[in-house]
């Protein structure tokens, strides 16, 4: 819940052109966009460095396919280490010279640092409530100790990041804390990198009590642990040492068993041999130490398998990739509760009893709604709560959230009360009863309230944020847009109250449409009070790709379907431009991550809709994101150059190999972190370069990088009040706004 997250970006009218891209790849002859470079040539960007040419050709299927910067994907390299250091310095010469930089920087930073304190992650073990502990203007979130009465006021830190590295580049990437509360596991990794190693802390102390574990967490498959229930040991990831072969280094992950005391080389393998080079696994036993769940995900396309880890250390499987079972908790009682999609795309619960793992043996508890129940692999806490009296499952309904309460039979109980357009991402039940919930909204900063099961009563509690940011004169609008398709897509319109639409108010429009990742309401902060104080309206589109309506809703944005996604999102910009609420000079859009491959796509395909564009950490060579360190992993989502229809697909509207010589772009800035494990920092290289040397606008192309960040997480306070300072200043210049003193 960390209410001041730069935008979820580490969180879209093609006829004409897919025609003429797939007519390109049927016909053997690469897109004009790629042809007839010379060896160097000057930028279109007047204002922009110029780039060396060196064209590589590739041919898929028959289609030649011209590259005329490959050689920017080596960072290695002193040529690419020089030019990135001039489109860094001409970038910062840029953003550093605008007149409202600095205040927009003084304003952000003297709002954020005044936010209060903040709780999210929490983990309950017994009476003592572990949890991320932020507090502004501290660079990194700490973990924090509470007591069921979740009273900040009683709370004391237990790991803080700020103290081991003053600098601000060490962050934690997750924490464990052991079954009796006396021990905490927690991955911690430099410079945004989400490149983790597992420190071991007394609690009582605060001191590390044995030699760190490497190779823990990475952003490839991530990383996690289950303590046995007698807190003498516990199971971890880990991934390949450096004696594999570099392309194996970040795959392959496997579950080993670390007795406390012993040697890290007598640890026991577990699991992992055989899966799938791209599983990620991830390890639970909250509601039961007695039996670790290991929920191995084939990549990052939503396709999970389930095994049962038991005190001994016995593996079993339960589930399998094509059994659709999206996310499996184990009961006090030893009953497995699972979240299916087979026939059911927007998911129903199943029950095995203790002991029983034939999946043909479960039963159906509650079936499919008119609601999304969320899977093991979605942003928040875990889909399923149990307690001794009831069931809890967290919900999607096109974006906002509820909890749904049943009896252990699947008898309805209700819902957890909710405010309107909310998400939850966290139910956490407590020792005493009673349970504590996440609710995040637009408008009002995080808070968590408590549910006495005995009354079904909710009241707020002291675990909130306070913000001096108000948008109390702020309203939220959900309407819907009508994609090429007929398709209804929602848009959730942020602006103040009585506004007057003149038809030119500068609009920011955001999209994600990816991974089934849903764009969920969570505080705006600082940077939207910040846009709307401009005179700006800011715009979020639940498109298709993502999960805001189910399996079905993601798989329309995925694969050979990934068009859909970006028609969305024009759908999004041309419901605005016809109600009047802005007009082509003063629309900008704004994403991040595969949020930046639908920048990408956005812009090359209809660049006259758009004034300006901001893509953070973006992928647009679509023909090798699978080669990326971690592409792999984006295979089971986009697809394969390999398979001929999904290197069709992927052609026809891969961003890098879609700009064209000659055209009137609209301003672009794009950034990227150098430990950015994610997504390959050489896409905005390259990307940039190509749009520099085509572009005919008169409008910048700008790349800022930054050497202390990777994906956006783990970045430090200032960092990211920095990067939002460039992101505003940029589009304040753009579109001639002006911030109110």
């Amino acid at each position: 819940m960390q209410s001041e997250r730069i935008h979820n970006f580490d969180s879209r009218r093609a006829n004409r052109f897919k025609s003429r891209a797939f007519a390109a790849v049927l016909t053997g002859i690469a897109t004009t966009a790629l042809t007839g470079f010379a060896a160097t040539a000057l930028a279109a960007d007047a204002g922009a460095p110029a780039t060396t040419q060196r064209p590589v050709t590739d041919t898929y299927h028959g289609v030649n396919v011209s590259d005329p910067y490959r050689w920017l994907e080596d960072s290695s390299t002193q040529d690419v280490r020089d030019w990135s250091a001039a489109q860094d310095k001409g970038t910062r010469g840029y953003l550093d010279a605008l007149p409202q930089r600095r205040p927009i920087y003084a304003r952000l930073l003297r709002q954020i640092s005044a936010t209060s304190s903040s709780y999210y992650g929490l983990h309950t073990v017994g009476g003592q409530v572990f949890a991320f502990y932020n507090e502004p203007p501290k660079q990194q979130p700490m973990i924090g100790l509470l007591t069921n009465a979740a009273d900040p006021a009683l709370a004391r830190v237990i790991v803080d990041p700020n103290i081991l590295n003053p600098k601000g580049t060490t962050a934690i990437d997750w924490f464990v804390p052991s079954p009796d509360g006396k021990l905490i596991a927690v991955s911690l990794s430099e410079n945004g990198s989400e490149d983790g190693a597992l420190h071991l802390y007394d609690v009582a102390t605060g001191k590390e009590i044995a030699p760190p574990i490497l190779r823990v967490q990475y952003p490839t498959g991530g990383g996690s642990l289950a303590w046995r229930a007698d807190g003498k040991g516990f199971w971890y990831t880990r991934y390949p040492g450096p004696d594999r072969p570099a392309d194996e280094q970040h795959f392959f992950q496997q579950t080993y068993f670390h007795l406390l005391g012993d040697d890290v080389a007598k640890d026991v393998y577990v699991l992992g041999k055989g899966m799938p080079k791209v599983a990620e696994i991830a390890l639970e036993n909250r509601f039961n130490p007695k039996l670790v769940i290991a929920s191995v995900a084939n990549g990052d396309g939503g396709e999970f398998a389930h095994y049962l880890i038991d005190s001994s250390g016995a593996v079993r499987q339960v589930t399998h990739f094509e059994d659709q079972i999206v996310a499996v908790t184990a009961g006090a009682d030893g009953s497995l509760y699972l979240i299916s999609r087979k026939d059911a795309p927007r998911g129903k619960l199943l029950k095995l009893a203790p002991g029983v793992v034939d999946l043909g043996q479960a039963t159906l508890l509650v079936a499919e709604s008119d609601a999304v129940m969320l899977s093991a692999g979605q942003a928040g806490g875990d889909p399923i709560a149990l307690t001794a009296k009831a069931i809890y499952v967290r919900e999607l309904v096109g974006g906002p959230s509820r909890v749904s309460v049943f009896d252990h039979n699947g008898m309805p109980r209700g819902m957890l009360p909710l405010p309107d357009l909310a998400s939850v991402d966290e139910v956490q039940p407590l020792s005493d009863g009673t349970l504590l919930y996440s609710i995040a909204t637009y408008l009002r900063p995080p808070y968590f309230s408590r549910y006495d099961e005995s009354v079904m009563r909710s009241s707020e509690t002291k675990l909130l944020q306070t913000s001096p940011v108000s948008f109390a004169d702020t309203e939220v609008v959900r309407e819907l847009a009508t994609s090429k398709d007929g398709t209804s897509v929602p848009i959730n319109i942020v602006r103040r109250k009585n506004t007057k639409l003149s038809g030119a108010d500068p609009v920011l429009l955001n999209g994600y449409g990816g991974y089934a990742i849903s764009l969920t309401p969570e505080f705006l902060g600082a940077n939207i009070r910040l846009w709307l104080d401009g005179g700006g309206i800011y715009v979020i589109a639940n498109l298709r790709g993502g999960g805001e309506f189910g399996e079905a809703w993601h798989q329309q944005g995925a694969l050979t379907h990934k068009q859909n996604v970006f028609d969305d999102f024009f759908a999004a910009a041309d419901y605005l431009l016809a109600r009047h609420y802005t007009d082509h000079g003063h629309l900008a859009i704004i994403g991040g991550s595969n949020g930046g491959l639908l920048m990408g796509a956005a812009f090359t395909q209809h660049p006259e809709l758009f004034r300006a564009v901001v893509s953070r950490v973006g992928i647009y060579d679509m023909l090798r994101v699978e080669r990326d360190p971690n592409g792999l992993f984006n295979t089971t989502e986009f697809g394969s150059v390999k398979d001929a229809g999904q290197f069709k697909a992927l052609y026809a509207y891969s961003p890098y190999h879609h700009v064209t010589n000659g055209t009137a772009y609209p301003a672009v800035f794009m950034a990227t972190g150098e430990t950015d494990g994610r997504v390959n920092p050489a896409h905005s290289r390259k990307m940039i370069a190509r749009l520099q040397a085509a572009t005919n606008s008169g409008r910048p192309v700008y790349l800022s990088i930054n050497s202390h960040a990777g994906h956006g997480i783990g970045s430090s306070l200032s960092v990211r009040v920095n990067q939002s300072a460039d992101i505003y200043s940029f589009l304040f210049d753009q579109l001639g706004m002006r911030l109110p003193q």
